[in-house]
């Protein structure tokens, strides 16, 4: 069995559940850093997502342009 990288409903859900909102409450164009997201946030995210398949995924990747839309694609390939 291959891993294989998140969905974007994954990325929504994951983001959601470290701000502690539904993930119908996170915009794909919403900064998720004045959302409250902080760099060891970001970090477990990063962990999290390589441990699921995203094996390139960076730190500096996600802090470049710290919205849902771009993450998605960073992360699963998709747009949010």
């Amino acid at each position: 069995m291959t891993n294989a990288t998140p969905t974007a409903d994954r990325v929504r859900a994951d983001v959601a559940d470290l701000l502690g909102v539904e993930p119908a409450e996170v915009g794909a164009d919403a900064d998720l850093l004045d959302l409250g997201l902080d760099s060891m946030r970001i970090m477990s995210l990063v962990e999290r997502w390589r441990a699921a398949g995203a094996t390139g995924l960076e730190f500096a990747d996600l802090a470049e342009d710290p919205r849902l839309a771009r993450w998605t694609e960073l992360v699963a390939g998709a747009s949010a």
